[in-house]
This record gives structure tokens, sequence and C-alpha cells, in this order.
């Protein structure tokens, strides 16, 4: 079945699409790197890649603290945990498994986003949700989001047919259970599960690309929800 963009990323799904034929065919590797580049900047705030104003400037540039933190239904999250929980994926799926290095996320930027969780927030309960949104420095977020797509840019342009077919090991799957990017929750640590059945071509199909795609439709959505309901589940 396919999802329909209805609130955000007008024609990112067939974008989306063409990524998945060509990335895995090692002559088109120059065509799938621009395509993944294309989808990515229309994620990020355009002065990630220097682009022209897109739809996540519009999304974030008149949002206020408090309309960060505010959970429309019982099945909603709130737009602070998403960018929070697409920032931590992104950066731990491109620096560890991608590039085979390290995530960017430290105790400084722990401190100065003034978060007390470390991991993606897969698992976290609508208290825990609320307490995260309404306590995170947003200033300090969006930096944080900003400086991992700048990173997820650079290594895209570095990769190789053979980094593409490279299968995820369980050895880097390790490192982020052992630094703490999930945790042994259930609802946390499948993650690792995911991610381990899949090659890196199959990784940029997902964490930096459709997974965000889903999350600011969401984002989009509760905007408007924020901006013509009365009554809101949690705020």
């Amino acid at each position: 079945m396919g999802y329909h963009m209805k609130y955000f990323g007008e024609g990112l799904s067939e974008k989306h699409k063409e990524l998945n034929c060509f990335i895995h065919q090692s002559n088109k590797i120059e065509q799938s790197k621009n395509i993944f580049l294309e989808i990515h900047a229309r994620l990020h705030l355009s002065k990630v890649s220097d682009t022209k104003s897109n739809e996540v400037d519009f999304l974030l540039s008149d949002l206020s603290n408090n309309e960060y933190a505010i959970m429309p239904t019982s099945k909603d999250e709130t737009i602070a945990w998403v960018l929070w929980h697409i920032a931590r994926i992104e950066d731990i799926t491109m620096g560890i498994l991608v590039a085979n290095s390290e995530q960017l996320f430290d105790e400084a930027w722990k401190k100065t986003m003034n978060v007390s969780i470390i991991d993606t927030g897969n698992a976290q309960t609508d208290d825990e949700i609320m307490n995260l949104s309404k306590n995170i420095n947003i200033e300090e977020l969006l930096n944080y989001r900003n400086k991992v797509g700048n990173r997820t840019r650079e290594i895209i342009k570095a990769l190789t047919p053979d980094d593409m077919r490279r299968k995820v090991s369980s050895k880097v799957l390790e490192k982020i259970l052992y630094e703490g990017g999930v945790t042994q929750q259930e609802d946390s640590i499948w993650l690792l599960d995911f991610w381990g059945k899949k090659d890196i071509a199959g990784i940029l199909l997902m964490p930096p690309t459709r997974h965000v795609m889903l999350h600011l439709n969401d984002c989009c959505k509760w905007k408007v929800d924020i901006r013509t309901k009365e009554k809101f589940y949690r705020s």
C-alpha cells in the first residue's frame, strides 16, 4: 500500500521509488547519490543543503515553543519529540552504520539540548515524551539536527558501489547498544534487528529518507490540528 503525503512532501514518494530503482545498481551510483541528496535537502532546513526555502522552513519558522510540546491525540507524539527522534536515528545510522565511524551526539550535546535521554526515544511513555518536549532546548535541537544533516551529505558524497552493497555488521550494532543509542526495551531493541537485515543501500532508503518523510508529514498535520482544534490530549 502506498503512503500518501497529504500534508508534506509532494512528489517525494515518487522520488523515493526512483531512488529504490537505482540504488543497488553499481553503474547508477552518481544518479543514486544525486536523488538521495535531492530528497534529503527537502527533509532538512534549507540552510543544510544551501537551497531555496522549503517545507521544513515553513513548518518550523513560526512555531512557538509551546506548540513543539503538544500531543494532539493519544495516538500522537509531539513535534519536539519527532525532531529529536529523527535526528538521533539519522545521526546513529549514518555515523555508525553507513560511515562506520562515530555519532555526533555526545555529553556536550546532551547538556546543551538539556535532555536526560541519549537514545532515539522509541520506547518513551507519553509522560516521558511530554517531559522531553517541555524541557528540550529547541534552538539547540535544531542546531544538532542541522549538523547531522550536513554530515549525512558529506558521507553520501564519499560512498562507493562497494559501500552500498556492504552488509550492516553485528559489531556496529553492538556499538550502538553499548553507546546507548538504543535501549534493551522491546520498543527500542527491535531497531537493531531491523537495521541488521539491511545493506548500506537499504539503510539509505529508510532512516535518513522515508522514515523522516513519514514523521514530517505527521508534524505538518499536527501543526494544522494545533492551530484549528480547541482541545488536545496533552499540552
